[in-house]
């Protein structure tokens, strides 16, 4: 059984059961698992009308909100593509996600009408933009008023597991991100392996902190309760002590989170008088998780955190086991139906345990490829058809598996990926920058910042504050540098090439610096 038609038979067996409950400031909207599938068939015909066909991709430019939920799901049983897209992308990098994937429809933010309209000519692919006032419970309901959910209700859920339902965009180290294709059969094997590996159940109350356009947020909590036929509690902005709050007052059982939302929940004024021994599984993930937290965690709530592995690629790979050693530093071990293999870099031949290697992945959960960019897809895969995750790392022998690096440059904040040349790029065009390289510092709160080292053009200063007022034009936020370091020069090899472990060595702050 597929997730969507698990999700399917979930609104007649648990017709009456709260699904989602969406809380802001001032409200609670609860949607019991009839009344979602009612709306997602009103959903479906709202869509058909406007258009949409098998295949379509349909961009999501919203916050976190029904609205989101409904047209995402509507999208995936239409046989549609699914493309959800941070909202605080600037026009700049909105163009191009909808132009490199051709989305017929966008459905935004009405806050976001003025700045949506400043995009460049030049999207044809684009039918209609829609905007929806998400802040108005009824603002959604305008648009499928007159929708008609028989007309679909008997209609079978797509069946073709090689079908993509799914894109999510993930940053290339070299050139612009990509697009990759989750398929049907992708969504739900990982589901099938969490499932299994973390004990998901109808009793299951999660509480979901983490935005709907990441794979963490989308696929791996919302998807993995609703899947289950438990009920999530959608917080519509993040506050760390109404987290806490929630999670005692709705008695929550799950919680997901990535290290910088985990550290705030720690430094809580009070944090340790929560009583949460009625949660039974938090977990931690898209970035390392401090040693330290570990045990800061442990000591302030008792709760043994269970961090886990896995990319926008394939969904969850690795995790720590739900009963058993949780150790700490290592991501545990892969889940059913994953296989993980640690090979040499060069030669691509297996290494025995303890040895660091480059992690290469196989299992359902492994996406399709590549949106339109077949090179790119062959690079990504072996001749033997493994999965190039980019990472480094090692097996124990008693197979657990730790994590030792990035094979590339990848900088994590926050829980966020950034890859260094899409702002270096940005940084080329600021006409005071001569050269520039960006980099990845360690930071206590959010894993690493972002940091820009340039080299000024001669005769043209400017303030840190102007880079960083600039790169808010052409970037979201967590790409945004958080540093500017000026400098004479930057390290390079004989090739020319940016020697960027010595420039980390050279400005980020060494353990024991303030």
């Amino acid at each position: 059984m597929t997730f969507l038609e698990r999700l399917r038979a979930n609104s007649r067996q648990h017709a009456g059961k709260p699904a989602l409950e969406f809380v802001t400031d001032d409200s609670v909207t609860v949607v019991t698992y009839r009344q979602l599938e009612e709306t997602v068939l009103r959903t479906m015909d709202y869509l058909s009308a406007k258009g949409v066909k098998e295949g379509d991709r349909i961009a999501l430019q919203l916050p976190k909100c029904l609205p989101f939920v409904y047209l995402h799901l509507a999208t995936m049983r239409l046989g549609a593509i699914s493309l959800p897209l941070n909202p605080g992308y600037p026009a700049h990098e909105l163009s191009y996600f909808l132009q490199d994937a051709e989305a017929g429809f966008l459905f935004a933010d009405a806050r976001q009408r003025e700045t949506l309209t400043s995009l460049p000519d030049g999207l044809p692919a684009i039918e209609e933009t829609v905007y929806l006032d998400t802040l108005s419970e009824e603002g959604f309901e305008a648009f499928i008023s007159d929708c008609n959910p028989a007309r679909w209700a008997d209609l079978p859920v797509p069946q073709d597991l090689a079908a993509t339902c799914l894109m999510i965009y993930t940053s290339g180290t070299t050139g612009r991100p990509k697009g990759a294709e989750l398929t049907h059969g992708n969504l739900t094997a990982n589901l099938d392996s969490l499932h299994e590996a973390w004990g998901w159940g109808e009793r299951d109350v999660l509480l979901h902190v983490l935005p709907l356009f990441h794979v963490h947020g989308l696929i791996v909590a919302l998807h993995g309760a609703l899947n289950a036929g438990a009920t999530t509690v959608l917080l519509s902005k993040f506050d760390p002590e109404r987290v806490l709050q929630s999670l005692c007052a709705r008695e929550c059982t799950i919680l997901m989170a990535v290290p910088a939302i985990h550290r705030r929940l720690v430094n809580v004024a009070g944090a340790a008088e929560y009583d949460l021994r009625h949660v039974r599984l938090i977990t931690s993930g898209s970035d390392r998780l401090p040693d330290d937290l570990f045990r800061q965690y442990k000591t302030t709530f008792g709760h043994v955190l269970l961090e886990r592995y896995g990319m926008s690629e394939t969904g969850m790979l690795i995790s720590n086991p739900l009963h058993g050693e949780r150790r700490i530093g290592s991501v545990g071990f892969p889940l059913p139906g994953v296989v993980v293999r640690i090979v040499h870099p060069e030669t691509q031949e297996p290494l025995p345990d303890g040895e660091v290697g480059a992690v290469q992945v196989r299992g359902k959960n492994v996406f399709k490829g590549y949106w339109r960019q077949p090179k790119k897809k062959a690079n990504a895969f072996t001749a033997d058809g493994w999965f190039r995750t980019g990472d480094l790392g090692l097996r124990e022998p008693d197979g657990y598996y730790t994590l030792k690096g990035r094979s590339r440059d990848l900088i994590i904040t926050g829980g966020y990926n950034v890859y260094p040349p899409e702002v270096e790029l940005v940084l080329a065009e600021h006409p005071a920058v001569l050269a520039a390289a960006v980099i990845g510092c360690p930071d206590d709160e959010w894993g690493e910042i972002v940091t820009a080292v340039i080299v000024p053009r001669p005769d043209m200063p400017f303030a840190p504050g102007d880079i960083i007022t600039y790169c808010r034009t052409y970037l979201v936020n967590h790409k945004i540098p958080r540093r500017v370091i000026c400098v004479n020069e930057l390290p390079r090899n004989s090739l020319g090439k940016v020697q960027k472990a010595i420039l980390r060595q050279e400005v980020c702050p060494q353990p024991g610096q303030d």
